[in-house]
C-alpha cells in the first residue's frame, strides 16, 4: 500500500509540539510541495504572509515574485551555456533588485510567518540573497519549499536545528505499529474487542489505522481466536499468544516486527479499544517519530495512549519483566514528549456503559 500523505492540520499540529520555529517542505518535483504550502498558509496566519513566490518557464527563464508587491524579476535564464541537467544559469540582478527587498520587506512586516516558494540550485549564485535569507530565518518563523537538490547553501538550511523538515518522498521513517488486542475484558464482562460499535468489531478502527500505509509495518498481537479470526479476514498481520502478561504483548510484537523491519527507527503500541483515536492524530504522531524519544498522546486529564518508543528503548521494551512500556516510562521522564489530543479520542471502552458513551461521542466526532 503506498505510502499516506500527512493533511496539513496534521503537519501544523506536529511542528507546534516540536517547538521549531520553520516549517521546511522537500521532496521530488511534482510529487505537491507548493500546494501544500498554499494548505498550510491559512491554518498558519489569519492575514497575507509576506515573501515570495517563483516561476518557470521551461527553457526560459525562472522568476521570483514578491508577494506583497507583485514586482517580478528574472532569476534564472536559459542560455546556450547552461550546464546539463540545470536547465537555468542564475540571473543575480533578479535576486538584488527584487528578491532582497521582498525578504526584508517580509522581515519587517507585522505577520508573524514569512513563506518562501521556493528555494533552488539557482539561489547558490547570489550570496548576497543567501545571507538574506538567512537573515529572515532569524528574524520570524518561515515556511520554506525547498528543492530536493544537493547545495551547500540548502543543505545548511536543511540541517538548521530549528527547522522542521518535511520531505513528502518519505514523510513519515520506519515506524512499526502493535495493536494491543491481548486484554481479557474482565471489567466488561466479555471480549470487548468483538463488541459492536457503529456496525463494526470495537477493534476493527484499530486494525484499520495500522493498517491505513502510515507504517512500515504492523501486527495485533492477541490472545483471542475470534480477533485472529478478524485480522485473517481483513488480510492484516496477526500473532496468536497464550502468554499472561502485558510484556509478553509488548515483546511478542516488537520482536515481530523487528524480524520483518530490522530498520525501525520507532514502534507505536496502540490500545484496540480506543474507536474515536484520529487518523489526524496518528499522522502527527507518526510526524514526531524519533530514535531517541518517547512521544505519548495526551489529554486534559494527563497523558495516555498511543504510546511511540523511538528505537533506543527497543531493547528495554523486549526484557520487560511483568509490566507494560510504563516501567520504561518511568526510567526516561526527561524523554517522554506529549502530542496534545481531544479527550474523547483517548477514552477506552472498560465497560458496556464506556462502550455507549464512546458511541454517542463519536456521532459528533
Amino acid at each position: 500500500m503506498p505510502a499516506a500523505k500527512p493533511t496539513a492540520r496534521s503537519i501544523i499540529r506536529s511542528l507546534e509540539v516540536s517547538r521549531k520555529k520553520h516549517l521546511f517542505i522537500t521532496g521530488s518535483r511534482g510529487i505537491g510541495k507548493s500546494t501544500l504550502a498554499q494548505q498550510l498558509l491559512p491554518l498558519l496566519a489569519d492575514s497575507p504572509v509576506p515573501g515570495f513566490a517563483t516561476h518557470v518557464t521551461p527553457q526560459v527563464c525562472v522568476t521570483l515574485q514578491d508577494l506583497s508587491t507583485g514586482r517580478c524579476g528574472t532569476i534564472g535564464q536559459a542560455t546556450q551555456n547552461t550546464l546539463p541537467g540545470l536547465g537555468m544559469q542564475c540571473a543575480e540582478d533578479g535576486f538584488l533588485s527584487v528578491g532582497i527587498p521582498a525578504l526584508q520587506a517580509a522581515a519587517e512586516a507585522p505577520c508573524a510567518w514569512a513563506v518562501l516558494d521556493e528555494l533552488g540550485y539557482l539561489e547558490s549564485g547570489c550570496a548576497p540573497f543567501c545571507a538574506s535569507v538567512e537573515a529572515l530565518l532569524d528574524a520570524k518563523r518561515v515556511l520554506a519549499v525547498l528543492r530536493k537538490q544537493d547545495t551547500p547553501f540548502l543543505n545548511r538550511l536543511r540541517s538548521r536545528d530549528d527547522v522542521f523538515l518535511l520531505d513528502l518522498d518519505v514523510p513519515y521513517p520506519a515506524v512499526g505499529c502493535v495493536v494491543m488486542a491481548s486484554g481479557l475484558g474482565r471489567r466488561f464482562g466479555s471480549n470487548k474487542l468483538l463488541a459492536d460499535f457503529g456496525g463494526q468489531p470495537l477493534i476493527h478502527r484499530a486494525i484499520t489505522l495500522a493498517g491505513s500505509g502510515l507504517f512500515a509495518a504492523d501486527i495485533t498481537v492477541t490472545r483471542h481466536t475470534t480477533v485472529q479470526a478478524l485480522c485473517n479476514a481483513l488480510e492484516r498481520p496477526v500473532l496468536l499468544h497464550s502468554e499472561p502478561n502485558r510484556c509478553d504483548t509488548v515483546r511478542l510484537g516488537l520482536s515481530a516486527l523487528l524480524q520483518q523491519c530490522p530498520q525501525l527507527q520507532a514502534c507505536l503500541f496502540l490500545p484496540g479499544d480506543q474507536p474515536l483515536f484520529s487518523a489526524e492524530s496518528l499522522s502527527s504522531l507518526l510526524l514526531l517519530a524519533d530514535p531517541h524519544a518517547i512521544w505519548r498522546a495526551c489529554g486534559s486529564h494527563g497523558a495516555g495512549s498511543p504510546v511511540l518508543f523511538g528505537r533506543d528503548y527497543f531493547d528495554e521494551l523486549l526484557h520487560l519483566t511483568k509490566g507494560g512500556g510504563s516501567e520504561v516510562l518511568q526510567r526516561h521522564p526527561d524523554a517522554v514528549h506529549l502530542l496534545p489530543c481531544p479527550d474523547c479520542e483517548l477514552r477506552d471502552a472498560d465497560t458496556p456503559a464506556a462502550l455507549a458513551e464512546l458511541e454517542k461521542s463519536s456521532n459528533h466526532f
